[in-house]
């Protein structure tokens, strides 16, 4: 009997394995996500790795800490090439979007660049972190780099309805209306329902001289989503015309 507890002491005693260890942490990201970040952070200290940090990444974007989200995901991207991990690519794209999410488009766009370096990424990947590379370019205004990594993202990915929302929006940086009007027509043709787009399909009318166009698809944005934030700027977009705004059922 003696020798039976002993074994089940022995059993119980065992350490967590790092896949068990970063389920019992990620398991807390959306209940509890503070006490998900101390229990990853004691699990660094305690000698944590790859697995640490990557719940310490997901934890902090859980609660808007964007900087120390990117921190986490690039030392986990760093660990991972240390040891030829094949996640470093994914790590890398976490970590830049954590640092444009943060408004730090030069990290970002360096974060990028190493996943793309890597040769790991999908072709609907890669043409997802050109996507997001081209954001990191209009947030520092790099015109031409963005308009650069957006088209080569929209080759790898042309269904991707945010896709032709961000090129709508910088051709409107770029004083060309003709191509934010079809580019906001193909995204909203790939997603009707979306309010966001039908919200700059809208500014896009409205700035094209459409008023009638531009009205009907706020209408529609608020009815489709009538709380959300898009709904707002629908709402705002009308009153600053004038225009009475429809009915919120």
């Amino acid at each position: 009997m003696i020798s039976l507890l002993l074994a089940l002491a022995a059993v119980q005693a065992q350490p967590l394995s790092d896949q068990e260890a970063y389920a019992k942490c990620t398991a807390l990201v959306t209940s509890d996500a503070q006490q998900a970040v101390a229990i990853a952070n004691d699990w660094l200290v305690k000698g944590g790795g790859i697995f640490a940090r990557q719940c310490a990444g997901q934890a902090h974007v859980a609660l808007g800490q964007w900087e120390a989200a990117a921190s986490a995901f690039a030392e986990a991207a760093r660990a991972a090439e240390t040891d030829v991990d094949p996640r470093r690519a994914d790590f890398w794209v976490q970590a830049g979007n954590a640092w444009l999410a943060a408004g730090e488009g030069i990290k970002a766009r360096e974060a990028f660049d190493k996943a793309l370096a890597t040769a790991l990424l999908t072709p609907e990947l890669r043409g997802e972190v050109y996507l997001d590379r081209g954001r990191a370019g209009v947030l520092l205004n790099d015109i031409a780099g963005a308009r650069s990594d957006i088209n080569q993202g929209l080759k790898l990915v042309p269904e991707d309805p945010f896709g032709w929302y961000i090129s709508s929006a910088l051709a409107l940086k770029e004083g060309l209306l003709a191509r934010a009007q079809d580019d906001i027509a193909e995204a909203v043709r790939l997603a009707p329902e979306d309010p966001n787009l039908l919200v700059h399909a809208g500014n896009v009318a409205g700035i094209s001289g459409e008023v009638e166009a531009a009205r009907g698809l706020y209408a529609k944005a608020i009815r489709l989503a009538p709380d959300s934030e898009a709904a707002k700027a629908a709402r705002a977009a009308l009153a600053a015309n004038a225009t009475p705004t429809p009915d919120k059922r």
